[in-house]
């Protein structure tokens, strides 16, 4: 789809963005762009150290299986 444009045409396209939207704006833009990439990347790695503190919470590292020797159900059917 783009593999068409040329460079002359992209700075044809740049130029005319600049006259509408004014040079303050449109480093206005870029830096507003950068944080967001920024703020997604720090998110993604919080996400990925939550998930892994989470899987660590649950034994999933340490390859145990899940205990159901002392379930509700069995302590009640001792007492009975």
């Amino acid at each position: 789809m783009l593999s068409g444009i040329s460079w002359p045409q992209l700075l044809i396209v740049l130029v005319i963005v600049l006259a509408i939207f004014g040079t303050k704006r449109f480093r206005t833009l870029g830096s507003d762009l950068g944080n967001a990439v920024k703020g997604f990347r720090s998110a993604m790695s919080d996400a990925e150290e939550a998930k892994d503190q989470l899987s660590e919470d649950k034994g999933e590292d340490k390859g145990e299986d899940a205990n159901f020797d002392n379930t509700p159900v069995e302590e009640n059917r001792k007492d009975a």
